[in-house]
């Protein structure tokens, strides 16, 4: 039985993993702590055989008042967490890390693309990961995810907003592109493949095809039970909806697709099904 320890107690992904752990309860005892304050530092990690660092900031605006913020929790805390789990005996701790660490607002992110990132979240998140490789050893494994965009049922940020337009708008712009993005339960199975294989190293978890925008709102739509007409000329209403999440969801952005590759399938929901997942229905 594999004893995972997740240290971000409520966050939505760490419980999302608890969740699928549990689907076989008798492999994996797991449990979650609050990282908030200092009593985390005198819990027991030595009878954990897995941590997995979910605890972080994001989905807040970046200021100059929480810009500490940002790298006392995304980048000390990491460290600090990491250091623990090896000092009390911890086989193997996996670190959350983020696509944002490149930098990158358009085009596609190789395995040899250096990562440069823009804002505190990105840059904060890349440190951790250099602060936490010098820890690792032969018998401290550390593993790092770079996911792209996560959605799921419950799930905030742009999936959430392109969720609530799709309920109200008739039509939408029809555009070429490609996202991608990995559904909450294919990161949960790629983080159990990681924990049972007991992995080390850098990975890309993604969906196994990339995402068109205008697709995913014509699926969240059908879910929904509503009729999405998708125009070619979209300009004049991007004008009207121009904001922040549009400049990030209409232009391209992916990882190269062989970056992700695992000897386990864990890519088990395609897109039409998991954004059904997502929205509550059934896919008929």
């Amino acid at each position: 039985m594999k004893k995972v320890l997740i240290t971000g107690k409520n966050s939505y992904i760490g419980t999302s993993l608890e969740k699928w752990l549990m689907k076989t309860p008798g492999e994996y005892q797991v449990e979650s702590i609050d990282m908030r304050g200092d009593s985390w530092q005198s819990k027991d990690f030595s009878k954990f055989d897995v941590v997995f660092h979910v605890a972080g900031i994001a989905h807040i605006k970046e200021t100059k008042d929480n810009k500490d913020l940002y790298y006392k929790v995304n980048k000390d805390l990491v460290y600090e967490t990491a250091k623990k789990s090896k000092d009390d005996g911890v086989n193997q701790f996996i670190f959350l890390s983020s696509m944002s660490v490149y930098g990158v607002e358009n085009g596609v992110i190789k395995r040899n693309t250096k990562p440069k990132p823009l804002g505190s979240y990105g840059k904060s998140k890349l440190e951790a990961e250099e602060m936490i490789s010098a820890l690792e050893d032969t018998v401290f494994k550390i593993a790092i995810l770079r996911p792209p965009m996560i959605y799921g049922k419950g799930c905030k940020g742009n999936y959430s907003k392109l969720s609530k337009l799709a309920k109200k708008t008739p039509v939408f712009p029809n555009v070429n592109n490609i996202r991608s993005m990995i559904y909450i339960d294919n990161l949960s199975e790629f983080v159990k493949c990681i924990i049972d294989d007991e992995n080390r190293g850098l990975f890309f978890p993604q969906n196994k095809e990339y995402v068109n925008t205008s697709e995913l709102v014509s699926f969240i739509s059908s879910a929904n039970e509503k009729t999405l007409f998708k125009l070619k000329i979209y300009a004049p209403i991007l004008k009207v909806f121009k904001s922040e999440i549009f400049n990030k969801v209409f232009g391209d952005l992916v990882y190269d697709l062989d970056m992700s590759k695992y000897d386990k399938d864990y890519r088990i929901y395609k897109l039409k099904e998991s954004v059904y997942n997502t929205e509550g229905r059934d896919l008929k």
